[in-house]
């Protein structure tokens, strides 16, 4: 229960705290960001593209009205002047500042220009020349620090091709404009974007996290927390809203199959263990008394009252498991003086198996908060299995290990040890790393499970740690008792 409140908590404090590739999540996400940048990326170049032409168009009809005129103003200037001369003053006319015009006649040479070209400077004048041989379309181009329409027509004057006229049109005022409102541009998409992502973010994450919840709690839930373990629909959206009352009613008919499976196990096990009882009662009385019975009766009736002594501490085991399930344990939650406890456990299990028991501990007391009685329990259960599953000249170690917080005991053996596919399923109730060898060292599969389920009413946690060949160690983990101040 209290492991599925802390899940809750921290799914609506933290969310997905990372992104990871493969989830609905980042995918969903790119993809968007992806769209948003193309589609924002295509309204900005189209818009920079347009605006472009719009400010080619505005200057083009200017360089066209100069260039469809040039020729009259120089017929006119020609019948009282040279042609050289009528040139150069219909230049000197339509000139100005921006504006930047040459003619070159047919043998390339330039035959008259504005006083704005003259005052360009050479790489200037070169960069221009140089463009206006290409077969130029309307355009802005770039030259040095600035920015000119270019346009070349051929020039007759009385039906005699002189040669071409060139006109260019300084921009480099508007062109400067339109860079900084396409900059403008890309800043306001780029805020966009991130403003939008960052929204869709917020809310892909909201309509997703029942379905975070779900992942979350089938990973952490137990047996234990199947009635309490309830998806919250709260705003879901329908698809998901849907797929979480489908996994709410999923945890509803497995936690009633699962307290139906514990009540089955605890009124068997109960009704069970008083006949078992008093057939394993009668075999002992039978064994005592009899006189006349053949080697092979006797071995049978040993066998039979060792296999009904087996039964019934199998379910004396599923009755406490069946009490601590259904909280019906009673722990006296006390300080216990755990190093005198460990010595105690390990002097009686060396003088019961004939065993070396080693025991180290700090020189300190050290007590901690729980039940004496369960804990003895615990130890001789894991102390038992040591001794089971090591050679008979292999010592068991006890040792203690205290922190700040919590108090550690180390039991330790080395023995055939546990492969490491085994370990996580080793506190399962009845599971068995080898069937045959528990079997002949007479285990019911209920030890560990009865263990770890005491530690952790007790507040503790059991762990292990184990090499096949090399041992294992069992590790207690219990909260320091502390005196109310």
């Amino acid at each position: 229960m209290k492991q599925i409140s802390r899940l809750r908590q921290s799914i609506a404090q933290g969310g997905w705290r990372y992104l990871n590739p493969t989830s609905l999540q980042f995918r969903l996400i790119s993809e968007i960001a992806i769209l948003s940048v193309l589609s924002l990326g295509s309204v900005g170049l189209w818009t920079g593209w347009k605006m472009q032409q719009i400010l080619i168009a505005t200057h083009q009809q200017n360089v066209e009205y100069i260039a469809a005129r040039f020729p009259r103003d120089v017929e006119l200037y020609s019948e009282m002047l040279s042609v050289k001369t009528g040139l150069q003053k219909t230049i000197n006319n339509v000139s100005n500042p921006s504006l930047l015009i040459w003619v070159k006649g047919q043998d390339s040479q330039i035959l008259a220009q504005s006083d704005s070209l003259r005052a360009e400077s050479a790489a200037n004048t070169a960069a221009l020349m140089s463009l206006a041989e290409m077969p130029s379309q309307p355009q802005v181009y770039s030259i040095g620090d600035r920015y000119v329409v270019l346009r070349g027509s051929s020039l007759t004057v009385k039906n005699k091709l002189l040669g071409n006229v060139y006109i260019a049109q300084d921009v480099t005022a508007n062109q400067q404009q339109l860079i900084s409102a396409l900059q403008g541009l890309l800043l306001v998409s780029a805020l966009a974007i991130a403003l939008t992502l960052t929204a869709i973010t917020l809310r892909i994450r909201r309509s997703l996290r029942p379905l975070q919840e779900m992942s979350q709690i089938a990973g952490a839930i137990s047996a234990e927390d199947l009635s309490s373990a309830q998806l919250p629909l709260n705003r879901a959206p329908s698809e998901v809203k849907e797929l979480a009352e489908t996994f709410n009613l999923m945890l509803s008919r497995l936690s009633s199959a699962w307290e139906n499976q514990r009540q089955f196990v605890g009124n068997v096990s109960h009704e069970l263990r008083t006949p078992l009882t008093i057939v394993h009662g009668y075999l002992q009385s039978v064994l005592r008394r009899s006189t006349n019975l053949s080697a092979y009766q006797q071995e049978a009736l040993e066998t039979a009252s060792a296999e009904a002594d087996r039964t019934v501490r199998m379910l004396e085991d599923l009755l406490d498991l069946a009490r601590a399930d259904h909280g019906h344990l009673y722990f006296r939650q006390e300080a216990v003086l755990l190093s005198a406890l460990v010595v105690e456990v390990a002097e009686m299990t060396q003088r019961v198996s004939n065993r070396q028991i080693t025991v180290t501990a700090p020189s300190c007391e050290i007590r901690v908060q729980g039940d004496r009685d369960r804990l003895q329990q615990v130890l001789i259960n894991l102390v038992d299995n040591a001794i089971k599953y090591s050679a008979p000249d292999q010592p068991v170690d006890l040792i203690l290990e205290q922190t700040e917080q919590q108090v550690m005991v180390h039991v330790r053996d080395r023995g055939v040890g546990i492969s490491l596919q085994h370990q996580n399923r080793i506190f399962e109730r009845f599971y068995r790393v080898d069937e045959t060898m528990t079997r002949s060292r007479d285990g019911t599969g209920l030890g560990l499970a009865i263990a770890k389920g005491l530690i952790e009413s007790m507040a503790g946690y059991i762990t292990l740690r184990s090499k096949p060949a090399e041992g294992s160690i069992f590790t207690i983990n219990l909260p320091l008792w502390k005196p109310l101040p």
